[in-house]
């Protein structure tokens, strides 16, 4: 009985979920209306990443250096 329940809540959310031709539609729009800006986040993004990954050696490096042999 109420895995009948489920069954028909989820049954109308997949009916309304957007294909693959309109996922290509719109990432095509969003291309066209923050192409010029993309460049830019995804540079700052991945410096981010950068300086992270340079963090997260040094702090394990001042780890290594704080312990008593």
């Amino acid at each position: 009985m109420v895995n009948l329940f489920f069954d028909s809540l989820r049954l109308p959310l997949l009916a309304w979920a957007p294909g693959p031709m309109e996922l290509v539609i719109v990432l095509v729009i969003v291309m066209v209306l923050f192409g010029n800006r993309l460049p830019g986040t995804m540079r700052s993004l991945g410096q981010s990443l950068v300086q992270f990954k340079k963090g997260m050696r040094e702090g394990d490096e001042d780890d290594s250096k704080d312990k008593l042999p």
